[in-house]
């Protein structure tokens, strides 16, 4: 969640939820300029989601009383009307203008259309991500898949590519301005292309940054369908050594039964078979994974297969979600297992996957790190997104080399090399 800025006359936007949604901030931090607004960039992947952003808007209302105060992004595209009739609220803005410069030029309160209809992506204009070492590149969004837990493409609509001239210039413009590190982002980034001319592919359009962005030292990629990694995306990221060795999966569940509820395309042994091959190929890559605990029907041995895909998929990005029911989904329709239920399970994934993290931390004692040091200093990420700390700045150009001596709680911490 973005800070309070020091200046109370200066836009401030609270972006929660996805890396999506963080890109799409900067570039409506680019549109506001100077005014005291204030934009909460909403989350509905969970329905403590919707709930945080209901808390974010009453907090930045009593923060700062006098400035408009306007609700976007996938919450309010799905539930305007519940927003709109909060009494913080000023303005509207749903994900299909949010990006568009008269949707924030406009005295209207509610500018909320149909996604579904919304063939393109609008422009990026966002110079830089002035708060990160980091930036983050939309090349894709919506998804045309119909997961039965998901209520996101109700919010962001079908799925829709941003064509590879406009990525390019898009991340040569972001290199220009300092950044060290790109990352691309989507709904459903394994599907870009299909919608564009010859239906050019992920590993395409990752070839083409790599070839046209020779200044570009990293390039990451943000969450994968395991079951759309190709050979030509597999080859990228096991053999080309700007493409950061971290891979984000969407699995979310080790069953096979509970994978063909949630209407997922690839099986439990697909899965663990995607990473063993990427991690033959490439062995340092670290394999994060969203995991929803609790769907609907889940029996223990159910949960005990989803419980044992954090070792057998070597998860150390685990990020874990307690299901909850999304109005409208045929999950939601489905039987519902008890919240305290849910709860246990998902303690027990976050327990697990913090193991499985510091078992790998520990393996990166005595190494060298290549870190991007984050612009606020002593702090930063490694190749595999391991974050490190050292009490000592290092001379660097944005990544600096750092010998790792020990494991502090979730992190590393280290010195210059």
């Amino acid at each position: 969640m973005a800070a309070t800025p020091s200046s109370l006359s200066e836009p401030h936007i609270v972006s929660l939820g996805c890396r999506l949604n963080l890109a799409e901030s900067e570039t409506i931090r680019t549109l506001l300029g100077d005014s005291d607004t204030v934009v909460v960039n909403s989350c509905a992947v969970t329905n403590e989601a919707v709930k945080q952003t209901r808390q974010a808007i009453r907090r930045v209302r009593r923060e700062r009383p006098q400035a408009q105060l306007v609700v976007t992004g996938c919450a309010a595209q799905i539930d305007p009307d519940s927003f709109s009739a909060m009494p913080e609220v000023d303005r509207v803005i749903g994900n299909a203008d949010k990006l568009l410069p008269g949707a924030w030029h406009s005295d209207d309160a509610r500018i909320v259309r149909d996604v579904m209809t919304i063939e393109d992506t609008a422009p990026h204009l966002a110079a830089s991500f002035s708060a990160h070492a980091k930036a983050f590149v939309e090349v894709q969004n919506g998804c045309d898949h119909r997961c039965t837990f998901c209520a996101i493409p109700f919010g962001r609509g079908n799925s829709r590519s941003v064509p590879a001239g406009a990525v390019i210039d898009r991340i040569a413009t972001l290199v220009d301005a300092g950044h060290r590190e790109v990352v691309l982002t989507g709904v459903d980034l394994t599907s870009y292309g299909a919608d564009l001319p010859g239906a050019p592919t992920l590993g395409a359009l990752v070839e083409r940054i790599l070839r046209h962005v020779p200044t570009l030292p990293r390039l990451r990629l943000s969450s994968l369908d395991s079951i759309e990694i190709d050979d030509r995306l597999f080859a990228l990221l096991t053999q080309e050594p700007r493409v950061m060795p971290h891979v984000h999966l969407s699995l979310q569940a080790g069953d096979d039964m509970i994978l063909k509820r949630m209407k997922r395309r690839h099986s439990r042994r697909e899965a663990v078979g995607i990473v063993e091959r990427l991690k033959a190929a490439r062995p340092e890559i670290a394999i994060g994974a969203d995991i929803i605990a609790g769907f609907p029907t889940e029996d223990a041995a159910m949960a005990a297969n989803t419980l044992a895909l954090i070792d057998d998929c070597d998860i150390v990005h685990a990020h874990i979600f307690p299901y909850s029911p999304r109005e409208g989904t045929p999950a939601a329709r489905m039987p519902q297992l008890p919240r305290e239920t849910i709860k246990a399970r998902a303690a027990a994934l976050r327990s697990a996957g913090a193991r499985r993290r510091r078992l790998w931390l520990e393996t990166l004692i005595g190494t060298r790190q290549r870190v991007l040091v984050e612009r606020s200093g002593a702090r930063g990420h490694g190749e595999g997104y391991a974050e490190v700390h050292f009490d000592r700045l290092p001379q660097h150009d944005g990544i600096a080399d750092i010998s790792i001596t020990h494991v502090q709680g979730e992190y590393l911490v280290g010195e210059p090399a």
